[in-house]
């Protein structure tokens, strides 16, 4: 319970200011994943569907994916603003427990966008976006797995480059586009060369993307969801214990 309760006390460290400017977050979050359905969906009408759907059936999900990489890969930048200053490490001289802190600071980024694909979900129905309620709440859980994971992993680059700022971000942004394009976000990579697909298979966030388009089109008990479920599972336990270590490092 004691877990819990630390994960909840980081929680509300982390979410007040955020609560304060929510509005702005929320509109300016939502440009770019907006903009792609305005300008990029039009565009999928000769793209071979995965099950013959309408494109924006397996687009959302991608952008989804997209949303929370982004914004998880990059979030460790504010801590290292914390850890310049020493206020992180005044936080960490309580008795909380480690994982919780790391976890807690992850759901901060984490919830903003759940509200974000949400509100893209709702917008994208009258696009022709077909609704599988518990498939896709599912998909949202996948969702969080996977970004507190790649949170904690962010928080941990942020330790480890506290000092240079210019790498953190060299690093960050060089990592995640790869693994956007080698993901199939914006388009299935069943359509690309061969050579690119088998590269695609050494990527996590592939399975992730396939995973999530899967339940998009209302399948649960399939391979492709539970390969999903494994990799965001995985990166959720590899990225807190990343973190976990570099948070001890940083306190000795």
């Amino acid at each position: 319970m004691n877990f819990v309760s630390d994960i909840a006390i980081s929680f509300r460290r982390e979410i007040k200011p955020t609560l304060r400017t929510w509005y702005y977050l929320i509109a300016f979050g939502l440009i770019q994943p907006l903009l792609y359905l305005a300008f990029f969906v039009p565009l999928l009408g000769e793209v071979p569907s995965p099950g013959g759907v309408a494109p924006i059936q397996w687009f959302v999900p991608g952008m989804m994916v997209m949303l929370v990489l982004f914004t998880t890969v990059s979030c460790g930048w504010a801590l290292t603003e914390e850890l310049i200053s020493g206020s992180f490490e005044r936080f960490l001289v309580t008795p909380m427990s480690r994982p919780a802190v790391m976890i807690g600071r992850a759901l901060k980024e984490l919830v903003p966008l759940m509200l974000q694909a949400l509100i893209l979900v709702i917008v994208a129905v009258p696009f022709g976006l077909t609704m599988h309620v518990l498939p896709i709440v599912i998909g949202f859980v996948l969702l969080l797995l996977f970004g507190v994971g790649v949170a904690s992993l962010s928080y941990s680059l942020a330790i480890a480059t506290k000092n240079d700022g210019s790498l953190f971000y060299l690093v960050s942004h060089s990592v995640s586009l790869p693994l956007m394009l080698l993901g199939g976000v914006l388009l299935p990579m069943t359509a690309a060369p061969d050579w690119l697909f088998w590269l695609s298979r050494f990527n996590p966030v592939t399975y992730l993307v396939e995973a999530e388009r899967a339940l998009f089109m209302g399948e649960v008990f399939t391979s492709t969801v539970l390969y999903g479920v494994l990799v965001a599972a995985g990166v959720a336990v590899i990225g807190v214990g990343i973190g976990v270590a570099q948070i001890r490092k940083a306190t000795l």
